[in-house]
């Protein structure tokens, strides 16, 4: 256990680190990268790379849904985003991506107050389904009650229950919460989970009988979570905290394995590398394919929290474009800013450490390094 710091005679706090305060460290092997392998599986799913596309309006759409899981990841549907409020999303996607940045916030509460139609939820998972990939959509917890059957009717694979902090304890006296044990033991398909960023959250969240946890709380670049509510959970340490809940839950259980999967603060390939390290089977990237030609952001990068109608937690930032999303996965690199050739990094560093797959170089030697900030 890391040992507390007093903060003041009232308080103590755990000191915390983020993806950019630690780094991987060789070792006395290395290997060929060709030699690598950056397959991973989930429940009976095969996929070659550790890649989910975040869902997110600026990232994800049907169609680079496809060309992801046509890639070897998993691309991950909002399906309370435009896809499923307007029949063409398109123009709005473009007004967005056009709207100066003082107006951004108030036009997005416009646009996004249109209704979800169950109807679209279908014609979109089916435009996923009929491309032969494999099928994720993703919900809210406060939506996932009224929509769930719709969208385990349209054939979806694997089910995503996504927001900024997700508990298996939701208390209120206003509405019934969703009992996530209840509901996920019902269901016929695997079930991802989160955010969680502590060890017991994360443990309470495996024993819903989730496959997988997102772990992750306010750390991409398109949140203002930190700044408007104070909370934020600093990737590293989160990432390892619920990499030790799996591993106890995995004794608890009897074995059971539950993925753990990196959510938020990983624009860039180094941070990618450091994720897999510190514990994550796999990251859900946002940023990092929003830079691509076909992101429907077309350059510009936001979350649901960024329209929320009535406290905005979130931003449309601006992160320009770098190439096709191929170059963004699989490279060539131009620039050695680690925007490029994701996979291509993962894959030489697992090498450089000496390692053949994701789970032996979960073992690898990390060392913290405050000092040397991006």
């Amino acid at each position: 256990m890391t040992e507390e710091i007093s903060i003041g005679r009232g308080k103590t706090g755990r000191m915390a680190y983020s993806l950019d305060d630690v780094a991987v460290v060789p070792s006395r092997r290395t290997r060929d990268p060709r030699d690598v392998s950056t397959g991973w599986q989930l429940d009976a799913y095969h996929f070659d790379i550790p890649v989910l596309g975040a869902p997110m309006d600026s990232v994800m759409s049907p169609q680079t849904a496809i060309a992801l899981g046509k890639a070897g990841g998993l691309g991950v549907l909002d399906l309370e985003g435009l896809w499923t409020r307007y029949e063409n999303p398109v123009p709005y996607l473009e007004e967005i991506a056009q709207i100066p940045a003082d107006q951004a916030t108030r036009r997005m509460q416009e646009i996004y107050a249109e209704p979800i139609k169950p109807e679209l939820i279908t014609k979109r998972l089916h435009e996923i389904r009929d491309a032969g990939v494999t099928v994720a959509g993703a919900l809210t917890p406060q939506r996932t009650q009224e929509y769930y059957s719709t969208v385990l009717d349209a054939g979806v694979d694997l089910f995503v229950i996504r927001g900024t902090a997700v508990s298996a304890e939701h208390v209120s006296t206003n509405s019934e919460p969703l009992n996530l044990k209840r509901f996920i033991y019902e269901l016929d398909v695997p079930v991802i989970v989160g955010g969680a960023a502590t060890y017991t959250a994360a443990l309470h969240l495996m024993r819903t009988g989730a496959a997988g946890v997102l772990v992750g709380f306010g750390g991409g670049a398109a949140s203002a979570t930190r700044i408007t509510l104070g909370v934020h959970a600093p990737m590293a340490t989160a990432i390892s905290d619920v990499a030790a809940a799996r591993r106890d839950y995995m004794d608890e259980s009897g074995g059971r394995y539950v993925h753990v999967i990196a959510d938020g603060g990983m624009g860039i390939a180094g941070s990618v590398v450091k994720a897999v390290a510190l514990g994550a089977d796999a990251v859900m990237l946002g940023t990092a394919l929003a830079r691509a030609d076909e992101a429907p952001g077309r350059g510009m990068h936001w979350g649901s929290e960024a329209h929320h109608p009535e406290l905005p937690r979130g931003s449309r930032v601006n992160v320009g474009t770098v190439g096709s999303l191929d170059q963004i996965l699989f490279g060539p690199s131009h620039i050695a800013d680690g925007k490029t050739n994701v996979v291509g990094a993962l894959r030489r560093a697992m090498a450089s450490t000496g390692y053949l797959d994701l789970k032996e170089f979960q073992r690898c030697q990390v060392v913290v390094t405050p000092y040397q900030q991006l």
